[in-house]
């Protein structure tokens, strides 16, 4: 039995959900920021269109079966405030389509910026030939700097086995395993003897305070990988102290702190950081080089 037969073509789910969404008040932070672009992104993925598609096919008429599962991932994004990515099982960064359950955060770094734009100007005219994905996570980080230097050879850690898992299944999609070497470490501390040009991460960063006032969306990801002590700074710290003995003379760090870009720099005032400005992103994210992290030890 369908709850609302009167509903009945590609258009009208996109209308329906999108009022739905809103009437419910939803929070739209993991790829989308409006419930017209959730709805969208929502339908079109489930009735396995593309985004760009001729205005004339949204007036196509569903199939009960669609019309029955539509319902059933409208009513779940509402009702149990579900991540949109997590629904359909797809994130998308730095233009490439990813896997992602609920092991994993869902990719929306300001760093799929830097790497669409090869790290320049802060890399210089030479590519990397070892990169290092500090947190993996969902390896989208690691799998898109494979895809933008195709000759480096890329180290990716993570402390969690579940989210090395959803990485596996993402090297193999994109092809890349290869390039990608995984390792289940705590930041450092189980990599092997290594220097590298570039080191990149994305760790946690969420304050104790800021959890607690996180939009019930954000809770459905793991804890482990956005809680970082009171602060919200404890990775952070301890990336800027490790780092300069796994960094190559002319390497250069890249660490996203979100909004603790203030509280960090207040904390050391003598270190030079750099922090990045995005056209697209939301900033919170810092550059050292080598000689930089060298000449101001943490």
């Amino acid at each position: 039995m369908i709850k609302h037969p009167e509903l009945t073509t590609i258009r009208d789910y996109m209308r329906y959900a999108t009022s739905s969404f809103n009437e419910a008040g939803l929070y739209f932070g993991h790829g989308t920021d409006n419930a017209w672009d959730e709805a969208t992104a929502l339908v079109l993925h489930t009735l396995h269109l593309p985004h760009h598609i001729h205005p004339t096919v949204l007036d196509a008429h569903l199939t009960k079966d669609e019309q029955i599962k539509l319902m059933q991932l409208i009513n779940e994004r509402v009702a149990k405030r579900i991540p949109l990515a997590y629904l359909t099982h797809e994130a998308w960064f730095a233009g490439l389509a990813f896997y992602v359950d609920e092991r994993v955060l869902i990719p929306r770094s300001s760093i799929a910026e830097l790497i669409q734009k090869h790290f320049q100007p802060w890399l210089g005219a030479s590519e990397p030939q070892t990169i290092l994905d500090l947190c993996t996570g969902s390896g989208c980080i690691a799998i898109a700097c494979a895809k933008a230097f195709e000759h480096a050879k890329i180290d990716a850690s993570d402390i969690s086995h579940d989210a090395l898992t959803v990485a596996k299944i993402n090297i193999l999609r994109h092809e890349v395993e290869e390039q990608v070497h995984l390792f289940e470490s705590d930041l450092f501390s189980s990599l092997p003897p290594q220097k590298y040009d570039l080191i990149i991460s994305n760790p946690p960063y969420v304050s104790a305070y800021e959890m607690s006032t996180l939009p019930p969306e954000y809770l459905h990801e793991p804890k482990l990988g956005l809680l970082a002590g009171e602060e919200g700074l404890d990775f952070a710290k301890r990336i800027l102290q490790a780092s300069p003995a796994y960094l190559k003379p002319n390497g250069i760090l890249i660490i996203e702190v979100g909004n603790n870009d203030i509280a960090l720099g207040k904390q050391f005032p003598d270190i030079p950081f750099t922090w990045i400005e995005f056209d697209h992103g939301e900033g919170g994210v810092l550059m050292l080089t080598a000689e930089q992290l060298h000449a101001h030890q943490v």
